[in-house]
């Protein structure tokens, strides 16, 4: 195919002011990935879009049941179970009882709107 140009699972983005370190959530515009790299800010970094990653939640405040929606806050970089005003990531690939500090979460790879 002539206008086929990636599979787009790893996308290359400039990486944000403070820079980024490998597996760390981020967002750059409506697109939402986890850094596959560090990164110092300014320089061309790559971010992963789909697959399963363990990622940052409120330990002893949330937990999450297998397939349940997750949603990220760009102002913690913390995962959270409720819609509103946050951006829906994907969804948990298993449980997290409220004590873990991660959630397994398998990236939807499509771009970000606020609920």
């Amino acid at each position: 195919m002539k206008n086929h140009i990636q599979p787009g699972r790893t996308i290359t983005v400039v990486a944000p002011a403070g820079g980024l370190l490998s597996g760390q959530p981020v967002v750059i515009g409506a697109l939402f990935g986890v850094a596959a790299y560090d990164a110092p800010a300014g320089t061309n970094a790559e971010i992963e879009t789909e697959g399963v990653f363990a990622l940052p939640k409120p330990n002893s405040i949330v937990a999450f049941t297998q397939g349940e929606s997750v949603y990220f806050d760009t102002a913690t970089s913390l995962l959270k179970k409720s819609a509103t005003g946050f951006y829906k990531i994907g969804v948990a690939t298993e449980p997290a009882a409220a004590t873990d500090s991660v959630v397994r979460v398998r990236l939807d790879g499509v771009s970000l709107v606020a609920a």
